[in-house]
């Protein structure tokens, strides 16, 4: 089962018209590599529950030939909850132990041993755990010596923590959980599940597993997986060939002779990039997009079919699909253009404007 239903509002703008899942990572959804990763660890069958966007998912992965995986669906009019919505596929599950994983996080984790640790520790569940560094942004697990979980502790002040252990989403479960889930009712893992099982003394288990993890959960974080992603911090697919060290070219992409290239890169395919361009890594170009002459992009996420303008300089930031930024444009780190805008030509958007974390420039807008 994989959770595809989220909204992903920290993520907007560039969430405005896809959801979560399909936010991409080194110019592929997230969802994409979460159900390699799962093919990777023997899973040939899935089915992912829907709510925001849900057409976006299932025109891109249709029945899952993407990725050599049978994909199902089910559409939730109004969100279940993580437990709700398993709930909703039970026929799909209750026959044996199944996976259960968050459709909208950046791992390569190594799930075969979470499976293995599930079977050995006896339990009704098991949760795939995380050290982080700052347990304050997320719900941290407390667990006994042999891994039993005891309680949980949500966003800790810092100082505060029990445990640095993260909850990352991704469980392994028996069908005897359907027992506990109420039918036709948002019910939710963490909050209500896990809780119930503490109350009633039914055993369940953490694990911390190896592995990368990243729930992408804001705009920094995004920025931060796709960059990990093309360094090889993570272990998924970068797409197109590696025409040298840490530059990743998609087909039909052309580059002229006068440019010049910084790994670490990956340009997608239908690419054109111009006369004395300036591209600095880590940068990641998303299909179709065209990069005029001149123009300069260091450390910039930029979704497919955007424009940068002649003598543009693009230093950080992340731009949404369909993006024009015009000829001699000045954008400074930490601004997020939504999609379909358009920068005009000589405008500057820097720290004198910046509101923190980030500077948002909403969907189809035009700056002058």
């Amino acid at each position: 089962m994989v959770l595809a239903a989220g909204l992903g509002t920290r993520l907007m703008p560039l969430t405005g018209s896809i959801s979560k899942p399909m936010a991409p990572i080194v110019n592929r959804p997230v969802l994409y590599h979460i159900l390699r990763l799962i093919k990777q660890h023997g899973y040939h069958e899935a089915v992912a529950n829907l709510h925001y966007h849900p057409h976006a998912i299932t025109n891109y992965f249709g029945r899952g030939q993407r990725v050599g995986i049978d994909l199902r669906y089910s559409l939730e009019p109004e969100l279940m909850g993580t437990a709700g919505g398993v709930k909703c596929v039970q026929r799909y599950l209750e026959d044996d132990t199944f996976l259960v994983i968050s459709g909208d996080a950046l791992t390569d984790m190594d799930l075969t041993r979470l499976l293995a640790q599930h079977r050995e520790a006896g339990g009704i569940a098991t949760l795939a755990l995380k050290q982080v560094d700052d347990p304050s942004r997320f719900g941290v697990v407390v667990r006994d010596k042999d891994g039993r979980i005891l309680g949980f502790q949500e966003k800790p002040a810092p100082g505060e923590e029990l445990s640095n252990l993260c909850n990352c989403g991704i469980y392994v479960f028996e069908p005897a959980i359907f027992d506990y889930i109420p039918k036709d009712t948002f019910y939710d893992f963490g909050k209500q599940l896990f809780r119930d099982f503490i109350s009633k003394d039914i055993p369940f288990f953490g694990f911390e597993i190896d592995g990368y993890w990243n729930d992408v959960g804001s705009l920094e974080q995004y920025r931060i997986g796709n960059f990990d992603a093309l360094t090889g911090k993570v272990n998924v697919e970068i797409p197109g060939k590696e025409i040298s060290p840490g530059i990743y070219v998609g087909e039909g992409t052309t580059i002229a002779d006068s440019a010049t290239l910084r790994p670490p890169i990956l340009l997608g395919d239908h690419c054109r990039v111009g006369e004395n361009a300036s591209l600095t890594g880590p940068l990641v170009i998303g299909d179709h997009s065209v990069i005029e002459g001149d123009a300069a992009l260091e450390g910039v996420i930029k979704w497919r079919a955007t424009q940068t303008g002649a003598g543009a300089k693009v230093l950080g930031g992340i731009i949404g699909r369909g993006a024009y930024l015009r000829d001699d444009v000045r954008i400074s780190d930490g601004v997020v253009i939504g999609d379909r805008c358009v920068i005009g030509a000589g405008s500057v958007l820097d720290e004198e404007v910046r509101l923190e974390p980030f500077t948002v420039i909403e969907a189809d807008s035009h700056v002058q």
